[in-house]
């Protein structure tokens, strides 16, 4: 006789316990532990729903039945009291994004689509009679180009750039890192293609990427066969940051031209994802790209870069003195700013870092997504310090981060939450942008952000999180539908 009925949700560890150093082929032994975590990893958790069923007859029955039912999983799963949680509430969120597929466009967001930049677009318009495979690196020969996706295409910016490097027959070399793409990605097949027409491709593949291992073995593999020169990573580290480098003959001399990113080379979650990525021709980038490549490919031990900032070798340094160089002009009777977002800030050093420039007189604004270790608004201590979270339509996933440094500002993009995961276990860079007009972009993105009453929740001292309301509908600003009318702008 069913007297009850619970749902449960059962967590494992799925990282791989790879012993790298010991590994003779890194790709087979992360298949063997890939065969291992399919047949079950070690249960880290146990999710039960917590109130019994309005429909029991008799509540004491279904109580003591949910209890034995609770007993029975914990000896099954080698658990303690400890590991279990009684929930209220749905247990496994991704379940409802099912919901999304019916077909109720009344309760759905209208349909965008992502534009072509302008400068893009209105290159693309004077340069129709030029060769094929030219229009994006003569934009950059004369600037630089800022991408806001999902409001930019991506098809029609990073894809485009790595198609017209694929088919440019003045191009020698495409090297770029993959982290995390899809099954049918069109950026590997058109490396593929590249390799196919004899340019020198070199692709490093994050074999570790969690829950993307299957398929970047699948891709390595192909990319190994059309004749790519793929690299797995480094011993120890993950190499998480986005980056893309195009050597090309002009004339007499050889051009550099590279994409740093804040997000992956994934066309699917391009559309979802809220990210910005560079696109540059300048020679310093270039060099610190042509450096790190070596690094990553085993060919140097660079330590020291020209303007990147890098994981792990300097980056959390760097950012800790810029937070100071802020301090320091508050206490020489100047001010101080700090604008970062990101999407999580654990790493102790940085926080206890941002907690001296509040207390130095250093306005501090942080848009942290996820988790945020940091506690704002404590009297003496971060009192000058506010933190927002932005849960739109698209999931925010661009890092950003500016500094006042007394009126000559200073603003950086790249791939690294700051989380001691990033600053010391992965790969990552973080681009400063040069351009004034750029840094003028980043920071009216940054203000519309700050602005949010729509989507934005407000961390308070005690931990919690009061979403913000506006006084009217008339009032209300919603930073992702302002973007999306800015792309959609003929300006």
């Amino acid at each position: 006789e069913i007297v009850a009925a619970h749902l449960f949700c059962v967590t494992r560890d799925s990282d791989l316990e790879l012993e790298e150093d010991q590994a003779d082929d890194l790709m087979e032994a992360i298949e063997e532990e890939l065969r291992k975590r399919r047949i079950g990893g070690r249960v880290v958790r146990l999710e039960i729903e917590a109130s019994a069923p309005n429909y029991s007859p008799d509540r004491s029955v279904a109580g003591a039945a949910l209890q034995r039912l609770k007993q029975m999983l914990m000896e099954e799963l080698e658990l303690t009291d400890l590991d279990v949680y009684e929930l209220e509430g749905l247990l496994c969120l991704r379940d409802v994004m099912s919901l999304t597929t019916l077909a109720l466009p009344e309760l759905k967001e209208p349909a965008w689509s992502p534009t072509i930049p302008p400068v893009l677009r209105h290159g693309t318009e004077r340069s129709k009679t030029s060769k094929e495979g030219q229009d994006i690196f003569s934009i950059l020969r004369q600037r630089d180009i800022l991408l806001h996706h999902p409001y930019h295409s991506f098809s029609a910016s990073v894809q485009q750039f790595i198609t017209q490097a694929a088919n440019d027959p003045e191009v020698l070399a495409i090297k770029m890192t993959l982290y995390r793409t899809t099954d049918d990605s069109p950026i590997v097949n058109t490396l593929i293609m590249a390799a196919e027409k004899g340019k020198q491709v070199a692709v490093l593949i994050e074999l570790k990427a969690r829950f993307d291992e299957e398929k970047n073995i699948t891709w390595a593999r192909k990319l190994e066969k059309a004749g790519v020169h793929v690299v797995y990573g480094l011993l120890g580290l993950k190499t998480h940051t986005k980056i893309i480098l195009v050597v090309r003959q002009e004339a007499e001399h050889i051009r550099r031209y590279v994409h740093i990113g804040t997000g992956d080379y994934n066309h699917q979650t391009a559309r979802f994802y809220a990210d910005l990525g560079l696109l540059s021709s300048r020679e310093d980038l270039g060099a610190d790209l042509t450096d790190l490549f070596n690094y990553l490919t085993g060919y140097s031990r660079q330590q020291t870069y020209r303007r990147l900032l890098m994981a792990p070798v300097n980056l959390r340094n760097r950012l800790i003195a810029l937070i100071r160089r802020e301090m320091q002009h508050c206490q020489q009777g100047g001010s101080g700013r700090i604008v970062a977002k990101m999407n999580a800030l654990v790493d102790p050093q940085i926080i206890a870092a941002l907690y001296e420039a509040s207390q130095a007189g250093v306005q501090i604004d942080l848009i942290v997504r996820g988790m945020c270790c940091l506690c704002p608004g404590l009297p003496g201590m971060s009192d000058r310090i506010r933190v927002i979270s932005i849960i739109g339509r698209y999931l925010e996933h661009s890092r950003i981060v500016y500094f006042h440094n007394g009126g000559q500002e200073e603003v950086y993009i790249g791939s690294a939450d700051w989380m001691p995961r990033n600053l010391d276990h992965r790969i990552e860079a973080m681009t400063p942008i040069d351009d004034p007009l750029l840094v003028k972009d980043l920071q009216e993105i940054l203000g519309i952000l700050l602005s949010d009453n729509r989507h934005a929740w407000e961390l308070q001292p005690n931990g919690q999180y009061v979403q913000r309301q506006s006084r009217s509908k008339q009032d209300e600003r919603d930073a992702q539908t302002i973007f999306m009318q800015m792309a959609a702008s003929p300006l």
